[in-house]
């Protein structure tokens, strides 16, 4: 009972900030930014947190993260709008939206698809709002027994699993990760005073700072890779046609799969390096499994749309789990949070949930308050937001830059700082014309620095004995998952390629 009495008087001190005016205000504009963020194909809820991160700078950490989550909640809904009407999904989650999305609007049921989407993302981000609520101080508990042997098996564990966002290419994603780890080595090592990878240049004595990096990768390369792309004609929206509203037989059929999606969604979202896209993915499959009628899917099956479209907004709720309750971001939105948090000189994990309870409890109500403003808003917007596709994309992709290039000279002052996001966003486009994900270069140079303390601190409680990781019951366990998460893609591959070479 008292454990209940102090979740009751922990959710009463969240709504009680989350309902503030001022926070209120933040949570409707973060929804709204993101929304409009999710509409635009290109434009994710990682790159727009990152560009307004140094725009925050000074801000009231409780405001900022309520602004920060509602871009991301807002901008998994966003996606499904162009999805469903112009098949021009918003983010990688919504691609698979489009199969069945874009068929019910060629039939005239457009209006019935953009509501199993908004009423499945609204019953979806609540109930893992609510799992996030009741797992997170569970998980707190058993990371306040962790040391330092536990917390660097667990930030391999994360590094390992968001390099496989790479697909077929584990070697890219590795790559990328170890990019991440270099990056965050330049500087002054703390414990010996050193100086480190930095060229001589004296700009680069005080490291990259993460916001920086996140601006630089996100923002400015994101832009330098669509003016790098050739102009190609688009699809003209789709005409909003049919009741924005659901048939008896809409709902008896999108419950069911909507339930199947929240649960889905949610437990992927907490895997590190799954995210939404897995999860869409995955929920559609099951979908169509489990469908007396698979052959309708890809041919406007409201399942195909309400399925996907829950799990995608579930996985928000659950990436946010190991983000706030250990410190690991599970995605590369979470993973640009997390240097969020460092910004404002906040380390997550257990220790957060005492020292900075308002703002944990704050952002954890918020997100119930941003699910119900998203229903509220959308469904009365939805042509708004299908006019926002006219605007030109140069015009949008400037005011990024501008945006990006004027907040992180207003850090520090520094053109310096300035010079080094342009150098990023260089990089950042040759990676991605190579294939390279941008997540694991971020989360390595968040982690890095981090990583390598608490293996010094192992190291040095150990007196230099490394076999501490795999004596510790617990480092010993997530190293071995962390060895099945690197083998089970190889076998399969290996398997599949002998499959295909035997027939």
């Amino acid at each position: 009972m008292s454990a209940l009495t102090q979740l009751g008087d922990n959710l009463a001190l969240g709504f009680a900030s989350a309902l503030a005016p001022l926070h209120l205000l933040f949570g409707v504009i973060g929804v709204t930014l993101g929304t409009a963020i999710g509409v635009l194909p290109g434009i994710g809820p990682a790159m727009t947190i990152s560009l307004l991160l140094p725009l925050t700078f000074g801000m009231n950490p409780v405001g900022a993260f309520i602004l920060f989550g509602g871009i991301y909640y807002g901008a998994m809904y966003g996606g499904s709008t162009t999805s469903i009407l112009v098949r021009m999904p918003g983010e990688a989650s919504s691609v698979v939206t489009a199969l069945d999305g874009y068929a019910m609007t060629q039939q005239g049921r457009g209006g019935a698809a953009l509501a199993t989407a908004a009423i499945g993302s609204f019953v979806a981000g609540t109930s893992a709002t609510i799992i996030l609520t009741l797992m997170a101080p569970v998980l707190v508990e058993v990371a306040l027994g962790f040391g330092p042997t536990e917390y660097f098996a667990l930030m391999v564990l994360a590094l390992t699993a968001l390099g496989g966002m790479a697909g077929d290419a584990p070697a890219k994603g590795a790559f990328a990760t170890f990019l991440g780890l270099a990056i965050g080595t330049v500087g002054i090592d703390i414990q010996t005073g050193q100086a480190r990878f930095t060229v001589g240049v004296a700009g680069l004595l005080g490291g990259l700072n993460v916001v920086i990096v996140t601006a630089g990768l996100f923002a400015v390369g994101e832009v330098f890779w669509h003016a790098a792309q050739p102009r190609t004609s688009r699809e003209e929206p789709a005409a909003l046609a049919g009741s924005v509203r659901l048939t008896g037989e809409d709902w008896r059929r999108s419950l069911p799969a909507w339930c199947r999606g929240t649960v889905i969604g949610f437990f992927t979202g907490v895997l590190p390096g799954a995210g939404a896209t897995v999860a869409s993915f995955l929920s559609y499959a099951v979908e169509r499994r489990v469908s007396r009628t698979p052959e309708a899917f890809g041919h406007g099956a409201i399942e195909g749309v309400a399925g996907p479209e829950a799990a995608n907004n579930a996985s928000a709720g659950g990436s946010l789990v190991p983000l706030l309750a250990l410190g690991i971001p599970g995605s590369g939105t979470t993973a640009v949070m997390l240097a969020a948090f460092q910004m404002y000189g906040l380390q997550p994990g257990p220790l957060l949930f005492t020292q900075e309870a308002g703002l944990v409890w704050g952002l954890i109500a918020s997100l119930y308050v941003s699910n119900v403003l998203l229903l509220v808003l959308n469904l009365p917007l939805i042509r708004i937001w299908v006019r926002m596709l006219d605007v030109p994309r140069s015009l949008l992709f400037a005011a990024v830059l501008v945006f990006a290039t004027l907040g992180v000279y207003s850090l520090n002052n520094n053109l310096f700082e300035v010079l080094v996001v342009y150098v990023l966003g260089v990089m950042a486009f040759f990676m991605r014309r190579h294939g390279l994900p941008l997540a694991p270069t971020v989360l390595g140079v968040v982690l890095g620095p981090l990583m390598e303390q608490h293996f010094r601190r192992a190291m040095a409680i150990s007196g230099g004995d490394a076999t501490v990781f795999l004596t510790r019951p617990v480092s010993a366990v997530i190293l071995v998952v962390t060895v099945v998460v690197v083998l089970l893609p190889l076998l399969a591959r290996t398997r599949y390629g002998r499959s295909i070479s035997h027939r």
